[in-house]
């Protein structure tokens, strides 16, 4: 029988024990909040990415772009007075 990356039930399970010798804590939280911090960007992104390719043409597209743009601006704009005024 063949595998395949994704395969389930995995016929040789990585060791994650043994994944991270050699690093520090430091050095393996850093790591982790830089692949969580990664993981949600590519979320977001890839959530937008399939908005737009609902779209049914080219006009709708870019309204749509535009939407999700004025939605993050505004959404920038509020919490930057927001940090302004806890400051």
């Amino acid at each position: 029988m063949t595998t395949h990356p994704g395969d389930w039930p995995v016929s040789n399970p990585v060791d994650l024990d043994h994944l991270d010798d050699g690093y520090t804590a430091d050095e393996i939280e850093q790591r982790q909040r830089f692949n969580a911090q990664r993981a949600r960007f590519e979320i977001t992104l890839n959530s937008i990415r399939a908005d737009l390719e609902e779209q049914p043409s080219e006009a709708s597209i870019r309204a749509a772009a535009r939407r999700w743009h004025d939605a993050i601006t505004a959404m920038t704009d509020d919490m930057t007075a927001a940090l302004r005024k806890s400051a």
